[in-house]
């Protein structure tokens, strides 16, 4: 953390940093009540736990979730984003991204929170991202439309779409094969009011809301990681663009690796993009030298290795995309190896990074819950929910968000579940309650759109004054 405050800013650029890393703790303090209330729903309208023990419990599930979760979903939103985006345009027009897609971002939330929509915050940050994309691509010097990375975009709007299908039937067929079976026909009926259930219904319930806590914390503190890491590369390249705790040895290895294949087994035709990598790793080799720590390297030289690093695994990515290598099995197996060893030095978030996330929205899980909650236990369904409808939805829940982290797919855990309890509804066939749904899904459909115009337009703004 004391590369923080290594005097190489001025006092304005200090206070430009603190005001960027606040509005990133913001946001996942908004997203900590916003997303999180899905999760304490259950819990609180089956009557397995009193509201403020529910809240309690989430928050702490949340904080452990980011903080075992590692950093994979957080890699995911950085590379939404294009990279010459992130290493050619300087640090001003690199916070006026993030400054513009958190304000965009923290906007939303807020609005859709007052008026008690469950809409998702992964959407309206990948909203914004991508606003801030297409706003640069209409500068000067650009294309339009290429200012975000279009293939990561569709991988990660696939997930976004189809999370909340997947959990609409998961939910409705777990809840079909519950009532089916279960002997304890109470699981079926609406809890009595003010009693809690039986120890072992009890149970699974205040476990599934744990575990959906758990993997929201997992999955959306990973996206604050990110963020707050564009900000400290951006301000700070000489502290952050590189991970000190690796050895550069390591790096020299894998590109040494890496520059073998393309010699052994490079097609003539995409000569042009492997001479490019092979000028990158020389380059990446001229500068690291004889040091072996990032931090022995010279300050100068650490933002270009990782600019050049970023840009090499991509072009390497385009000529495996375009069957440029003839590799066997093994060999893929070894070059997606060497790739992953390169992109060590740069993939990386700070133990304090991770921490300071992880507080920001285990504390905001524990205020601000109760809009939100009132509409998913009460107003989506024509009926109560039951010990059997939490549980479908929330298992559900927890599953697919944790496959999507380990995955490092950003999902929405608002939309999975929120789904989740529409399909148990539909299950059960008591029917949905049509004015909530179209609300939702009115927040749902406007999210990204507004997202988009609202970051693209403060980006814009913002790049003239930065920049």
């Amino acid at each position: 953390m004391e590369a923080l405050f290594n005097n190489s800013l001025s006092s304005g650029g200090m206070v430009l940093l603190f005001v960027c890393l606040l509005l990133v703790l913001a946001f996942e303090f908004v997203n900590g009540f916003h997303d999180t209330a899905n999760a304490v729903a259950t819990v609180i309208y089956t009557n397995s736990l009193p509201a403020k023990h529910a809240v309690v419990l989430s928050g702490v599930c949340n904080f452990i979730g980011v903080i075992v979760g590692g950093t994979a979903v957080a890699m995911a939103i950085i590379k939404l984003l294009p990279v010459e985006l992130l290493v050619t345009n300087g640090p001003g027009v690199g916070i006026a991204m993030v400054l513009a897609l958190l304000l965009s971002a923290i906007s939303w939330n807020l609005g859709t929170w007052y008026f008690g929509l469950p809409a998702s915050s992964s959407h309206t940050l990948i909203g914004s991202i991508l606003g801030v994309g297409i706003a640069n691509s209409m500068t000067a010097g650009h294309e339009f439309g290429d200012g975000v990375n279009w293939v990561k975009a569709k991988e990660i709007g696939l997930s976004l779409l189809l999370s909340p299908l997947a959990g609409f039937a998961a939910a409705a067929l777990l809840f079909f094969l519950i009532a089916r079976y279960t002997r304890n026909k109470a699981l079926l009926e609406p809890p009595p009011k003010d009693v809690p259930p039986p120890i072992g219904t009890r149970t699974v319930l205040i476990g599934t809301c744990s575990a959906v806590s758990f993997a929201h914390g997992s999955n959306d503190g990973q996206k604050g990681v990110g963020l707050v890491m564009l900000i400290l590369i951006g301000l700070l390249p000489a502290g952050f663009a590189l991970d000190p705790s690796k050895a550069t040895t390591t790096t020299v290895a894998a590109i040494t690796a890496i520059d073998r294949t393309l010699v052994e087994h490079g097609d003539p035709a995409g000569k042009v993009e492997i001479d490019d990598v092979r000028s990158k790793i020389a380059d990446i080799k001229q500068r690291i030298g004889s040091h072996v720590q990032p931090d022995s390297i010279p300050e100068d030289d650490r933002f270009p290795i990782r600019s050049d690093i970023l840009l090499l695994d991509k072009t390497l990515q385009k000529l495996v995309d375009e069957g440029h290598l003839g590799l066997s099995d093994q060999d893929q197996a070894s070059f997606k190896e060497s790739r992953a060893e390169l992109r060590d030095l740069t993939d990386y978030a700070p133990t304090w990074v991770i921490a300071a996330i992880a507080l920001a929205l285990g504390l905001g899980t524990m205020v601000g819950w109760k809009r939100i909650v009132v509409t998913v236990g009460e107003k989506i369904g024509k009926s109560h929910l039951t010990y059997a409808q939490g549980m479908s939805a929330e298992i559900v829940a927890a599953t697919a968000i944790g496959a999507a982290s380990t995955l490092g797919l950003p999902v929405s855990t608002t939309h999975v579940l929120s789904s989740g309890i529409a399909g148990t509804m539909v299950a059960k066939k008591s029917g949905l309650n049509a004015g909530t749904v179209r609300s939702i899904a009115l927040a749902w459909v406007l999210t990204l759109p507004v997202s988009i115009v609202v970051a693209g337009s403060l980006f814009l703004v913002l790049r003239t004054i930065l920049a």
